[in-house]
């Protein structure tokens, strides 16, 4: 997999250049503040949300789009993964978190986001706000006909779904 490096320092806009770190490698080094520079992205988490007795997922559509897919939202700053997963999931539904498990992550180069994945028990009734268009709670199996094709919401459904069975 081909990463995007950083091509202008992004405290001064000067044009960055290759230079040996040990250890490290050939890193981005701006000559005007004479630092190296690390790769910048995202962190979001994404959340497979299942009732209290963990035999339905809640899957949601969004933005007008006909698939169904994970709740995620990006973390952020100052702010730790658990946090953003208990928050988001009380914005965009109105429940509380009764429990977290980190599930796995993935780099997902069209947004330039590392996603966090965890799966979370809840409570309370769904109450969706605006971000959301539909939400529908299925039993395993039909989440996972249910949830977008080929996206890294199904990869983390699936692998989750595996590593649980």
């Amino acid at each position: 997999m081909t990463y995007k490096t950083m091509t202008y320092c992004v405290d001064c806009g000067t044009s960055l250049e290759k230079r040996f770190l040990k250890e490290e490698g050939l890193i981005p080094y701006c000559p005007n503040c004479e630092l190296f520079r690390f790769p910048i992205f995202n962190t979001a988490c994404s959340m497979i949300i299942m009732n209290q007795e963990q035999d339905k997922i809640l899957l949601i559509k969004q933005y007008n789009r006909p698939d169904y897919i994970l709740t995620a939202g990006y973390i952020n700053q100052g702010e730790d993964a658990e946090a953003t997963v208990r928050r988001e999931i009380k914005e965009e539904l109105g429940l509380e978190v009764t429990s977290s498990h980190f599930n796995q992550s993935q780099y997902f180069e069209k947004s330039n986001t590392l996603m966090l994945n965890f799966a979370v028990t809840v409570t309370g009734q769904v109450t969706p706000n605006h971000e959301v268009d539909e939400w529908t709670w299925f039993d395993h199996e039909e989440a996972k006909l249910a949830i977008k094709d080929g996206s890294l919401a199904e990869h983390f459904l699936l692998t989750y779904l595996t590593k649980t069975r």
